[in-house]
């Protein structure tokens, strides 16, 4: 599993090798150039930082979602009698794990519409 990990982030940073050697601020002929290259990278950073926190963020959901529904079931096959029950708690877990996973997305939108530098 670890392995895998490692294979992944490796895979991910390869990838993106070439978003990160842009040029930088010092080839820059003017001002307005330099902060429009520091804000181009602002954004590159954001939306990466975005998209991963994101995918980990619905990778958890839903694995989360799963183990939910895998207990309601095993529940349910235990003690036929209590499916309502169990139902009615299940859709209370998986909204409230759904509730984080739109968090997520509410905060890497906040992070990815704010301008630092007010341009």
């Amino acid at each position: 599993m670890k392995g895998r990990i490692l294979l992944l982030t490796l895979f991910t940073l390869v990838v993106a090798l070439p978003a990160l050697a842009a040029g930088d601020a010092a080839t820059a002929a003017t001002a307005s150039q330099a902060a429009h290259l520091a804000l181009k990278k602002y954004y590159m950073f954001v939306a990466m930082g975005g998209a991963i926190g994101f995918g980990f963020a619905c990778g958890g959901g839903g694995i989360g979602q799963g183990h939910v529904v895998n207990g309601t079931i095993l529940g349910t096959a235990r003690n036929p009698a209590l499916s309502g029950k169990f139902l009615t708690t299940m859709m209370i877990g998986l909204a409230m794990i759904e509730s984080l996973v739109i968090y997520m997305l509410v905060i890497v939108l906040i992070i990815f519409y704010t301008n630092p530098f007010h341009i």
